[in-house]
């Protein structure tokens, strides 16, 4: 990249390499940082982090071996640009930048949304009082019918929610107040998949008639497959734990074959199942609010510095499970994979079953 070019941000923050001038060349080639960086943290944090990246990586690569045999040439793309997400860093003065790709798929910047998600919904969140979460699902269906089923459940809740809006408004229904996130599972042994929704909204009655009308409304989507007991309403008694459960990431990655009675030991990933899942959903907002709007934000702009000797270069090495400095060769941080994990990203990554 030339020095001064236009640079877009695309995360916490990037890190450019500058031309040098003049004749006397400084200790090390002087950079560009872009944005505030994540902080290095604690111990456990950084860790975590790096825990992230490994499980990342190592399910991408199967991802791309599935979306290669389908000739689906932009999955591929965007999978590679997810593993390359954070690969490359600089850590200056407790802080490291590079550059996030913000897929859905990676695990990295769905914990950087989590906490952006938090900060800024949870103050709102405490201050309904009779707040409860609902699960609104259908019937598990077999891969063909889960592009059509994810999208006439995404039609179905938005014609409830301009329904009452439009009920309100006349004086005759109740708004509908809240959030609401779509994940789907996979049964590896029923080769079944169960799109379904996590809302929390405003008060129980807001709960009970969203059930009411999604029973009602989604049958006339030629979507059958739907029953009472499968929907459920719980009163929330910490809001912070229901917010992280809907806007955890849209699928289960990790899956047993059989979900009642899977041992520990039988957990697989099952890439291919994930990968239709992806597809599914692609195109389509699996977080979202309504009802209500957050107050505005200040917008921030991304601030720059320059370092010309106080910085270092790391890579993530996937066989390593760390990142690595390129010059001294020792881990950015002090995780170590359990063997059980690694067992799992080495062997159990199922490329075939949906």
């Amino acid at each position: 990249m030339k020095a001064n070019s236009p640079y877009k941000h695309s995360g916490k923050g990037v890190f450019n390499t500058l031309v040098q001038s003049g004749t006397t060349k400084p200790p090390k080639t002087p950079i560009l940082l872009i944005g505030t960086g994540s902080e290095l943290g604690s111990e456990t944090s950084s860790k975590g982090r790096t825990k992230r990246k490994l499980i990342t990586n190592s399910m991408i690569i199967s991802l791309v071996d599935v979306a290669k045999e389908l000739n689906q040439h932009e999955a591929v793309k965007q999978y590679w640009n997810t593993f390359h997400c954070q690969n490359s860093v600089v850590s200056s003065n407790g802080k490291v930048y590079g550059k996030y790709c913000k897929n859905r798929i990676c695990t990295v910047c769905n914990a950087n949304r989590k906490a952006d998600v938090i900060n800024r919904y949870l103050p709102e969140l405490k201050n309904w009082n009779d707040a409860q979460f609902v699960t609104i699902t259908i019937k598990s269906c077999k891969e063909g019918l889960l592009p059509y089923y994810i999208k006439g459940m995404l039609r179905t809740f938005r014609l409830i929610h301009e329904r009452q809006k439009k009920r309100n408004q006349r004086g005759t229904g109740l708004k509908l107040v809240g959030i609401r996130s779509l994940e789907c599972n996979f049964n590896a042994k029923a080769r079944t998949y169960n799109p379904h929704y996590h809302i929390i909204v405003k008060t129980k009655e807001m709960a009970e008639l969203l059930v009411t009308e999604w029973l009602k409304t989604i049958k006339t989507k030629k979507i059958k497959h739907v029953t009472h007991k499968a929907q459920k309403i719980i009163p929330i008694t910490n809001h912070e734990k229901v917010l992280i459960e809907i806007i955890k990431y849209g699928s289960k990655i990790f899956t047993e074959p059989d979900i009642k009675k899977a041992k520990k030991g039988d957990r697989k990933i099952y890439a291919k199942a994930l990968h239709n899942i992806l597809q599914a959903m692609s195109g389509q907002r699996i977080f979202e609010r309504f009802g209500f709007n957050l107050p505005k934000s200040d917008e921030k702009i991304a601030s720059t510095i320059t370092l010309t000797d106080n910085y270092e270069h790391w890579t993530f090495k996937t066989d390593q499970g760390n990142w690595i400095n390129d010059k001294t060769k020792r881990p950015l941080t002090g995780y170590v994979a359990p063997f059980e994990l690694l067992e799992l990203l080495a062997f159990r990554i199922d490329k075939n079953s949906s």
